[in-house]
């Protein structure tokens, strides 16, 4: 696995370009003497198959595979070796590890109780369609019919040794705006002929917080946050346009509707009242991520067996950010966990060009996923 991660790490690869970690994938599929599936044009995902023989519930185990746009700074001594992109997100020990499982099960037919699918997915850092909706229409889900789905994504929150698991809304819904305002450029001594785009712009979004705060059940997550705000040349001229750009977390399907249409409502208010027109640009990105506390409780059993009970932590509350595995659970149950790579330094943050997860881990996400796949498999019957 430490090979496998280190080849990985290497050489990343963005969001649809995922072209040498395919290859490297399906070499290693082969050497352990799987069966491999690939898709045709730029779709760079891989299906491996074990015990396609056998009869039984399948399982799908998924490994993503992109990299991020930075500039590694580990100091690693598998570091990147291209500029500006990082496994900055873990999607290398995540290969590994599914790569890790597939040796273990291999090792082990008779443990199985039917068909394991292993699935590499592209493009999960891409954050509106991703690559689950891609492999999931061109059949990963098919041929043999999956019945159980499982994934894991490293957390540096949680120590090295633990895995944390939750059932019901695990991760969030992310959709994404961007929002054009218009106001009237000219001098920046003479305000009053306006409207003042800076102005209209800063009042947005200080007014879309109290959608957070005022719109919904406090009790129910929210996140409206703006990240990007560009407008302006010169600090004596008012901008004609300002242009605002963020995104909006929900953990229920309801709760996002609501606040689509309290985010719409709230800004045309706030421009309309001060004079300024604005454009809005919507986009819903990945579903929320909601774990089926049936398949959820058969793995979590599973686990504390294999690592005792201290090691297996329920998540209290869901995490903000967004997973595309919430694709195939919307479609397939299954479970999605969360595989522990912190020490008693405080990790780096995920996506950050510090991340260097502790290499240990791949040990017990390999093991995750294999006891999952025979646990859902022998569970279900």
């Amino acid at each position: 696995m430490r090979a496998w991660r280190a080849a990985f790490h290497q050489e990343p690869e963005l969001s649809g370009d995922e072209v040498r970690t395919r290859e490297k994938v399906l070499q290693a599929l082969r050497e352990l003497g799987l069966p491999t599936t690939t898709f045709p044009g730029s779709l760079y995902g891989v299906v491996g198959m074990l015990g396609a023989g056998t009869s039984g519930p399948v399982v799908a185990l998924r490994a993503d595979m992109d990299a991020l746009p930075l500039e590694e700074a580990t100091g690693l001594p598998f570091r990147s070796r291209r500029p500006g992109v990082m496994h900055a997100c873990g999607h290398d020990v995540h290969m590994a590890s599914l790569l890790g499982a597939a040796l273990l099960l291999s090792r082990h037919p008779r443990a199985l109780g039917g068909p394991v699918k292993l699935l590499f997915q592209p493009s999960e850092e891409e954050g509106t369609t991703g690559g689950a909706q891609p492999m999931i229409d061109a059949g990963c889900l098919e041929r043999p019919t999956v019945a159980f789905v499982v994934g894991q994504h490293v957390d540096p929150g949680l120590p090295l040794g633990t895995i944390g698991w939750g059932a019901g809304p695990f991760m969030a819904a992310a959709d994404s705006f961007r929002l054009t305002v218009r106001g009237r450029g000219g001098h920046a001594s003479t305000p009053q002929q306006g409207p003042d785009a800076i102005l209209v712009a800063s009042e947005i979004v200080t007014g879309l917080q109290a959608i957070a705060s005022r719109v919904r059940d406090p009790t129910d997550p929210v996140v409206v946050s703006v990240g990007s705000v560009h407008g302006g040349t010169r600090h004596n001229i008012l901008p004609e346009t300002v242009v605002l750009e963020g995104t909006v977390r929900t953990v229920r399907p309801e709760t996002r509707d609501l606040v689509e249409q309290a985010f719409r409502r709230r800004v045309r208010a706030i421009a309309s009242s001060l004079g300024a027109r604005v454009a809005i640009t919507y986009r819903r990105g990945y579903p929320a991520l909601i774990n089926p506390p049936g398949a959820t409780a058969t793995v979590v059993r599973a686990l504390e067996v294999e690592f005792g009970r201290k090691a297996v932590v329920q998540v209290d509350r869901p995490l903000m950010g967004a997973e595309d595995f919430a694709r195939y659970l919307e479609r397939v149950p299954g479970t999605f966990l969360r595989l522990g790579v912190g020490g008693k330094v405080p990790a780096a943050s995920l996506h950050s060009a510090q991340f260097a997860p502790d290499e240990r881990a791949m040990v017990f996400g390999a093991a995750t996923l294999a006891a999952a796949a025979v646990a859902l498999q022998h569970g279900s019957r």
